[in-house]
Parts: structure tokens; C-alpha cells; sequence
């Protein structure tokens, strides 16, 4: 345990609490404002900052990819992310908030997501506030999203700092791709941005990034049943940004919780 005597804390361990907005003195639901969620649409300038906010580095003894904070408890926070940017480097790992303050993290080993890309981590912070994500249901084809991370050039080793993107979804798959991959969208990601979320107008996570278009090989489109897209299919998706839905997180949790999105307008 990185952090000595403290532990995971027991209400979290249900994770009931990360997602619901109805528990009281537990865990603290993000909005613009910090306390009631926003049902109208954000401006430009206030989706940036509630993005920047609510999204962090993960690091191990470099950086690997981006999170979102997804819950608190207390002093200690809640980051999703996705389960391949953990495996682009080895523990202890490190969160990076949007006051450039570094803190240890552990993983949380017993949270289940099966064959989808996820992953949680929990930082300790005594002193600070940070934002906590606010959730919306999964974006129709045509809604307008906005992308955030932090990309990184490998080859210049730049880190380009925080990234907002503007595009929408075009393909919504009735069966996820493998890793849970379902939202396909316009919004240019580069490498260091899995993890980070996919956000609506609101300023809600709808998704968490996790694959860019144009992969360097062309190989097939395999559904996480393992079956493989059409070639017609497939040429739609490698033309495509992808994210899994947040709503999948939800449902992925344990059975006697009861998270709650967002209820659209």
C-alpha cells in the first residue's frame, strides 16, 4: 500500500457511491458550478473548464495516458481510465491533477469490467477540491461531443498539455468492439488521450476515449464476441475516433449498487 496506514474506503468498495448523485456525505457529483449538475448546454469556454477540471495524467515512472475523476470519498478520489494505458507501464502509478500537484495511486484490483478497457485507480489528496464528473446517458448518431486528454509525441517526447476537441458521433454499434468500444466519432485523438472522457453540450461524460482513427495496421474489426465486422463495417470504424459508453461502466457495477445517470433534457 502506497499510502501506509489509510485504506480503501468501505463505501467505495461497492462502488454504489462513485456514480450515485442521491447518497448523501458520500460522494461529491461534478457540475460546472460544483453542486448541482447543469440540464442546459454549456458554452465553449465553460466545457473546457469543467473538462479541464475533471481530467488527469496517469503516469508510472512516465507518462502513459489520461483519466477522469469519477468519484470522491472523503480525501480519496476515484480516476477511471482505460486497462491499456495501465499496462503501458508498471505500478506504483501516479495522478497528475489539473493544479499540477502529483499523487500516488493504487489500483483497484477486485473491480470487475470483464473484456471492456477499463480501470480504476484511487488517489488520497488532503487539502485540495477537486471536480468530480458529472454523467450523461450514451449520445445518439449526430450529437455533438468534445474530447479531452492529454496527447503526447513519443518520437519528440513533447507532451502538447491538455487537448479539447470538438466533432460528433457517426456510428453507434448495436455490439461493442473488443474493449467494450461502441461510440465512433469525428473528434481527433492522438496517443495520451485514452482515458480521458467524452463529453455532451452539459458538460457530462457520455464515454471514455480509448482508440484513434486510422490505426498504422489494418487489421480486421473484431466485436468483443470475437466475431469480425464486415468489410464494409470496418472501413467505417478505422475512419473513426472510438470511446466506450459510460453507461457501460454503470451497469458493469456490482449488483446491489445503484448508480444514476444524468437524465437528459
Amino acid at each position: 500500500m502506497i499510502w501506509g496506514s489509510w485504506k480503501i474506503i468501505a463505501c467505495v468498495g461497492s462502488l454504489s457511491m462513485l456514480l450515485s448523485a442521491d447518497v448523501s456525505g458520500c460522494t461529491k457529483s461534478a457540475s460546472i458550478d460544483g453542486n448541482v449538475a447543469h440540464t442546459t448546454q454549456l458554452s465553449l469556454e465553460q466545457l473546457h473548464h469543467q473538462a479541464q477540471g475533471i481530467t488527469v495524467k496517469v503516469m508510472s515512472t512516465e507518462f502513459l495516458g489520461s483519466g477522469i475523476i469519477l468519484g470522491k470519498q472523503g480525501t480519496v478520489y476515484t480516476v477511471l481510465t482505460n486497462a491499456h494505458v495501465l499496462r503501458a507501464g508498471k505500478s506504483p502509478y501516479r495522478i497528475q491533477t489539473v493544479d499540477g500537484r502529483t499523487h500516488p495511486a493504487n489500483l483497484l484490483p477486485k473491480v470487475r469490467f470483464g473484456k471492456h478497457d477499463l480501470a480504476l485507480l484511487q488517489f488520497q489528496s488532503i487539502g485540495n477540491d477537486y471536480r468530480v464528473a458529472a454523467l450523461g446517458y450514451s449520445p445518439t448518431e449526430g450529437d455533438e461531443v468534445f474530447a479531452t486528454g492529454f496527447p503526447f509525441d513519443q518520437e519528440e517526447l513533447v507532451d502538447k498539455g491538455f487537448t479539447f476537441t470538438k466533432g460528433k458521433v457517426l456510428l453507434v454499434l448495436h455490439k461493442a468492439l473488443e474493449g467494450g468500444y461502441q461510440l465512433g466519432y469525428t473528434n481527433e485523438l492522438a496517443k495520451g488521450m485514452s482515458g480521458g472522457p467524452l463529453l455532451n453540450r452539459r458538460g457530462e461524460v457520455v464515454g471514455i476515449n480509448g482508440m484513434h482513427a486510422y490505426p498504422l495496421w489494418d487489421a480486421p474489426s473484431v466485436f468483443i464476441d470475437g466475431l469480425q465486422a464486415e468489410e464494409n463495417l470496418h472501413q467505417k470504424i478505422i475512419r473513426l475516433s472510438w470511446a466506450v459508453p459510460i453507461d457501460k461502466v454503470v451497469r458493469m457495477m456490482p449488483a446491489n449498487s445503484s448508480p444514476q445517470l444524468r437524465q437528459t433534457d
